[in-house]
């Protein structure tokens, strides 16, 4: 039968008091404890997220657009085109999109961080005429509901998920994995993680140096080249 653990610390604790130990003394020697006991960390798998397909992609986007819905189908490509998360979509301006640049301003976005996100030159004249339409009616927010309330992230992942059940997709789609989609094709075509950050949202300690030195217009130079390409148009 084992001893309880709380009179094992407490034999462990009297003989440690007088060693003032700190926390990388301690690390250290429980990792050498482990290691004459042979015991193993064991951690739990990690799964890969799930990334659409092309051809899943295609079928569902020829399902929204047939649904003739331009609010929907605007938005859905905004995500696939620029990879915002969801909140940070809900909360896109009229104000922050620059037709000129092709580029939207993303305001507080993850970790309360600024950023600036491209979409492509052949997405801009769409885009312009239902800015054009909503800044007419009055609109604050890029989205906004009949009501004149910004769309609710709740409001988006339903929306995208009653377009995947009528394409028959075997999973449901969310913002997130349109975001995972976009930089997993950009990947496959050769983009660089250094040129992806600058506009993706994504902070790595390990990359940080050689990220600084990264400018947008280096990311949307690269972007322009590849985004020609994508799947949908």
């Amino acid at each position: 039968m084992r001893t309880a653990t709380n009179q094992i610390v407490k034999k462990i604790t009297k003989i440690l008091r007088d060693e003032r130990p700190d926390y990388i003394y301690l690390r250290d020697l429980f990792k050498k404890i482990r290691s004459e006991l042979n015991i193993e960390i064991k951690t739990k798998a990690k799964h890969l997220p799930y990334v659409p397909t092309e051809e899943e992609i295609k079928n569902y986007y020829e399902v929204v657009w047939k649904s003739h819905e331009i609010k929907h189908m605007v938005l859905i490509k905004v995500l696939l085109y620029t990879g915002v998360r969801v909140q940070e979509l809900v909360n896109i301006k009229l104000q922050d999109i620059d037709f000129d640049s092709c580029q939207i301003r993303i305001n507080m976005g993850k970790g309360s961080k600024d950023r600036i996100v491209p979409f492509p030159i052949s997405f801009r004249e769409t885009l312009m005429l239902y800015w054009t339409n909503e800044k007419t009616s009055g609109a604050i927010y890029l989205f906004e509901s009949n009501r004149k309330k910004a769309f609710t992230t709740r409001g988006v992942r339903k929306i995208l998920a009653n377009y995947a059940k009528k394409a028959e997709m075997t999973r449901s789609l969310s913002p997130h994995k349109l975001r995972h989609f976009l930089f997993t094709w950009l990947k496959k075509q050769g983009l660089d993680d250094a040129l992806i950050q600058p506009y993706s949202g994504h902070e790595s300690r390990q990359s940080l140096e050689i990220y600084s030195k990264l400018s947008l217009a280096d990311s949307q130079e690269a972007y322009n080249e590849i985004i020609g390409k994508f799947p949908i148009k």
